[in-house]
């Protein structure tokens, strides 16, 4: 495997200062999402602060991307948190967000992690959540999606791993992992943002898992390239080792597959390699800056490492998909 993606910076729970609430270190900073605002890289962590019950929030911080480009930051970073957990289906925690900006809207997909009450008791789901901002990052309103078909209407009881490719007047086209019979692959699909629901007629597989893969999933958002090509991050895990391992694909609006890489960015060394899930790389964030792609991913389920690629030479590791 060569590896395309240089080393810039790392950020422990150690490096951030959280505001407005009473515990103000996390005891881990990983996954976070992100998204390109000026000059300014907002990053979208998530923040856990004890280990009882292992419940996640989501903050929101701000970095200069030229010195991320130059490898420092000044520490510590000042963040606050932006979502936490309020209903039944996120009871567990708000887990590993994904920003989508469409005009003064920033849109967050993110797993709930909760239950639903049944008659039988509480059952537990991974449910896709959507919380939507206005331009100052206030909250506007928060949900989960449902599939809709001939059949009614239900909730799988995992889904994430999802990515926003277009939202216009409400509609959308998105990359999601429905969970259907137990296997974990990454499919696309349409749906509406104001009715959070994906209509499962539009719904269908892009990537499946290898022989020597336990399954893949979309790893961050996408990041548009031309009018009809969108490149994202993917990932899998891997039988021998129990390894997240990290590719990237382009998809075009609608999500259907024009090319994808072999792994290209896994764990190295002790800071990637261990941690409270050891030898990890994943999601959420992916964006692009002057000549650079930046992937901004959680290493081990503790920290945060920014990664750096030229787009030119990222894209070199794909192969196209013949039609």
């Amino acid at each position: 495997m060569e590896e395309v993606f240089r080393r810039l910076l790392y950020l422990g729970p150690e490096d951030f200062v959280v505001e407005g609430y009473k515990r103000s270190r996390p005891a881990v900073a990983f996954n976070p999402g992100a998204c390109v605002r000026d000059r300014e890289l907002l990053i979208l962590p998530r923040f856990i602060f004890d280990y009882y019950k292992y419940v996640s929030s989501v903050g929101l911080a701000s970095l200069k991307l030229d010195e991320v480009l130059e490898g420092h930051v000044e520490t510590p970073v000042k963040a606050r948190i932006i979502l936490w957990p309020l209903k039944l289906w996120e009871f567990l925690g708000c887990e590993d967000p994904r920003v989508f900006r469409a005009g003064d809207t920033y849109y967050v997909l993110y797993t709930g992690k909760g239950y639903f009450l049944e008659k039988g008791g509480y059952v537990r789901v991974d449910v896709l959540g959507l919380a939507e901002y206005d331009a100052s990052w206030r909250l506007k309103r928060r949900g989960y999606f449902t599939i809709t078909g001939e059949g009614g209407e239900f909730v799988p009881k995992s889904n994430k791993d999802s990515a926003f490719l277009r939202v216009s007047g409400g509609e959308c086209t998105m990359l999601t992992r429905p969970e259907v019979k137990g296997k974990r692959i990454c499919w696309r699909g349409r749906g509406n943002v104001n009715e959070l629901k994906i209509r499962a007629d539009t719904l269908e597989p892009v990537m499946v898992f290898e022989d020597w893969e336990l399954k893949v999933g979309w790893s961050t958002n996408a990041v548009k390239l031309s009018s009809n090509e969108y490149v994202v991050g993917w990932h899998g895990v891997v039988l021998r080792d129990y390894s997240y391992r990290d590719g990237l694909a382009v998809v075009n609006e609608e999500g259907e597959l024009l090319a994808v890489s072999d792994y290209i960015l896994s764990p190295r060394g002790i800071v990637e390699e261990y941690g409270d899930r050891p030898l990890v790389i994943f999601g959420d964030g992916l964006v692009l800056y002057k000549e650079y792609l930046l992937w901004i991913g959680g290493v081990s389920d503790y920290a945060i490492a920014v990664f750096a690629a030229e787009l030119d030479k990222a894209l070199e590791k794909l192969k196209w998909v013949a039609p």
